[in-house]
């Protein structure tokens, strides 16, 4: 029997920027509809609609289209959107090419039920697939293939990693700014956001166990598109880390 998330809505903004991130999307959502009764809102952002992704996608996900003809994926402001569009009362923000063990899942809604603020269904670990394990994995549907071959993979940017995928209480999370819009494309928005929540006194849990990230090819959307760009995140980064909680409290009104 699959686990019943009715109370929980999975959130997936999403820029499909090549073949492999729209195969990537559709197994990240048939491993959720395979353990689980649930929501799940995928929003893609694209220059036109070409019709693809809603056909291929299962019936059971609410798609939502928005034409945009920037070539900088505005992941905040969009997934602001998904946020405001979602009726259940937890939610979780997941990147299109995450795979989280289902387990993880099932710990860290139960743990948001039992009242914590935040949840991470993964302890800072994100491994990337390589090509060919992700292509054995597209071949094989099944996430255990993921689990046997964790030792042939690619640890991404350390042991620390605070983005990818993250569960939460929305009300709380609405209150503490969602996300803050002033990242414009890549870069520690992921960071920020946990250090503002740190600073708020969020309770925080952290799940034992790892991502998995499909490996996909890298653009615009998947680093620092300029040094000015670089700037102004780490400027953000810097001011949510030194500034007090009532000087936070005071800069989230403007968020």
């Amino acid at each position: 029997m699959k686990i019943g998330l009715h109370d929980f809505t999975f959130l997936i903004p999403l820029r499909a920027d090549s073949i492999v991130r729209m195969e990537n999307l559709l197994m990240v959502v048939r491993h959720l509809l395979q353990f689980f009764d649930t929501n799940i809102k995928v929003l893609h952002t694209c220059r036109y609609e070409n019709g693809i992704l809603p056909k291929l996608l299962d019936k059971r996900v609410e798609y939502i289209f928005i034409e945009d003809k920037d070539p900088v994926f505005y992941k905040t402001k969009y997934q602001n959107q998904l946020t405001r569009l979602s009726s259940t009362s937890l939610i979780g923000t997941l990147d299109a090419d995450i795979i989280i063990p289902q387990q993880q899942i099932v710990e860290a809604v139960n743990k948001l039920r039992e009242g914590y603020d935040v949840t991470y269904p993964y302890d800072g670990h994100v491994y990337d697939t390589t090509n060919t394990i992700r292509e054995l994995f597209l071949l094989k549907k099944d996430s255990k293939v993921l689990i046997r071959n964790q030792n042939k993979m690619l640890l991404m940017y350390g042991t620390q990693i605070k983005g990818g995928a993250m569960f939460m209480n929305k009300e709380v999370y609405i209150k503490g700014g969602m996300e803050n819009e002033e990242f414009y494309g890549w870069g520690d928005e992921d960071y920020e956001r946990y250090e503002r929540w740190k600073n708020l006194n969020y309770k925080i849990f952290c799940c034992q166990g790892c991502l998995f990230h499909l490996t996909h090819p890298r653009g615009c959307n998947s680093t620092y598109r300029s040094f000015e760009q670089r700037n102004n995140a780490k400027k953000e980064l810097f001011i949510t880390t030194q500034s007090s909680q009532q000087e936070l409290l005071k800069r989230l009104d403007n968020f």
